[in-house]
């Protein structure tokens, strides 16, 4: 059996608790043919559109003294909470029905990043809603926030997105696994917190992929999934000319990256997480959607990228 990491995209879990619930339903059922094979299981989720609404919500507190300010680290631990219960519970609900017994663990996670890592300097990661150009422009001037086009689907906040350097609950993740539980764990991208302080917390959103791919290094993880909207990666994404990527090697996918075929807002951040759980374990990553899953993990209308030298 495998050990699976398994990345969720926060987009792909709505826009509410509400409509969250109902997506999770739907998405768990995909993760469940593997916990009857028995394979060990690994899920993180993103939460960009979750940790900007839980933000948004509290920054009357510049006005209305009665609300109190929630820093960006609080944020991030609340869409851990909200989320990681929604999955547990979705999961738990779908695995009764199956008659499986499992159990299933949603740990708060911090992730120790740098104070000197340059993003501080150079916000990027987009989080909360979209909007259009002239509402982000008249929220530039009113908040002096930096908010940019991500995608093509209109303006959101930009944050930094500091490079992830170890996971704090490591050994837990590990023990909870290695006793057979389901494991939700890095959600978000996880809490940042400066290694030169444990204490100290970091005004940041993590990249959940990147967060994926550490984990899945340190645990020595046999497969390393990313789920996105799309069941492939493609070369000329968006046109006429687009190309889908099936088994790839790393060495191809760093030239496809040196010629700039992946958008940096969306499947760029995938494809890096990618390749470095593949430079760092030897074993594959397979980007590919959430209703594709199981074939994708079978080579199957999926991106598998793998280090062509084994």
């Amino acid at each position: 059996m495998s050990r699976i990491v398994i990345a969720f995209g926060g987009n792909a879990l709505g826009n509410n608790p509400k409509e969250q619930q109902k997506l999770i339903k739907n998405a768990v059922k995909n993760v469940v043919p593997l916990v009857k094979q028995g394979h060990d299981i690994l899920l993180n989720h993103g939460n960009g559109p979750q940790v900007g609404v839980i933000n948004l919500a509290f920054e009357d507190s510049y006005e209305n003294k009665d609300i109190p300010y929630m820093p960006f680290p609080e944020c991030t631990a609340m869409s851990q909470g909200y989320i990681g219960y929604h999955l547990q519970k979705g999961l738990r609900d779908v695995l009764e029905k199956e008659k499986i017994q499992k159990e299933i663990v949603a740990l708060v996670t911090q992730v120790i990043v740098d104070s000197n890592d340059p993003s501080f300097q150079n916000p990027t990661k987009p989080v909360g809603p979209f909007y259009t150009k002239e509402v982000a422009q008249t929220l530039m001037k009113q908040t002096g926030e930096i908010y940019i086009e991500d995608s093509g689907r209109g303006y959101r906040k930009v944050v930094a997105s500091p490079e992830p350097l170890e996971i704090v609950e490591l050994n837990s993740i590990r023990t909870l696994l290695e006793t057979g539980r389901i494991v939700i764990a890095g959600g978000g991208g996880g809490i940042p917190v400066f290694k030169q302080g444990i204490d100290k917390k970091a005004t940041a959103v993590i990249d959940k992929d990147l967060v994926s791919s550490l984990m899945g290094r340190k645990l020595n993880a046999d497969i390393l999934v990313i789920l996105t909207n799309i069941k492939q990666a493609e070369l000329f994404y968006g046109t006429d000319h687009a190309i889908k990527l099936g088994r790839v090697s790393v060495q191809e996918v760093l030239q496809y990256i040196e010629e700039g075929h992946f958008a940096k807002g969306s499947m760029l951040p995938k494809i890096k997480a990618a390749v470095r759980f593949v430079k760092g374990t030897d074993h594959r990553a397979i980007i590919t959607s959430l209703e594709n899953l199981s074939n994708g993990l079978k080579g199957i209308e999926a991106t598998e990228i793998y280090d062509k030298k084994y």
